[in-house]
């Protein structure tokens, strides 16, 4: 999930958190081709270890890891990254994981809707993570916090349930 709201620590980019079940348009993140890469057809299949960028719909930031580090489990933090416009770097490719190394088994070829993935970073091979017991509260985030109970969203140096993820809604194209 993710907004206008920027991180008033480390890197100061848009902060973008995890939420259980979350219906709302800060949820979506469009699927688009990696940074450097030609630009992929709508509803062109994903494969398996391919290289992708998350571009989030609302406000058009892309997905994006560094080494600095987060501000709640000091693992390394993720952004929303750029100017609205799609553009950014190569800290916004993602490498899509089907297999998750034992944590779960997939022989898939293609990312397939129902199956848990990870998403590896190109630049600082961190997984993205997230943990119920990393969430913002009002000792942390302070009484009036508008991201409370949203769980830190982090680049994990190991792949384990901490950092499967899966589609629970959107809109699907087919070729």
């Amino acid at each position: 999930m993710s907004d206008e709201r920027q991180l008033n620590t480390g890197s100061g980019q848009q902060l973008v958190t995890a939420v259980q079940n979350n219906k709302t348009p800060n949820g979506l993140w469009q699927v688009r081709e990696a940074h450097g890469e030609k630009v992929c057809e709508a509803g062109t299949p994903v494969k398996c270890g391919q290289m992708i960028r998350l571009t989030h719909v609302t406000t058009g930031n892309n997905l994006h890891t560094h080494g600095i580090k987060s501000p709640l489990s000091n693992q390394h933090e993720v952004t929303g990254f750029g100017q609205g416009d799609g553009d950014g770097d190569r800290g916004d490719n993602w490498k899509v994981v089907c297999d998750g190394g034992g944590y779960f088994s997939s022989s898939a070829e293609y990312w397939e809707r129902s199956t848990p993935i990870m998403l590896q970073s190109e630049t600082t091979s961190r997984y993205l993570g997230s943990s119920s017991s990393v969430q913002f509260t009002q000792q942390n985030c302070g009484r009036n916090c508008p991201i409370m109970n949203h769980l830190e969203c982090f680049g994990r140096n190991s792949n384990d349930q901490y950092t499967q993820w899966k589609v629970e809604m959107g809109v699907h194209l087919y070729k």
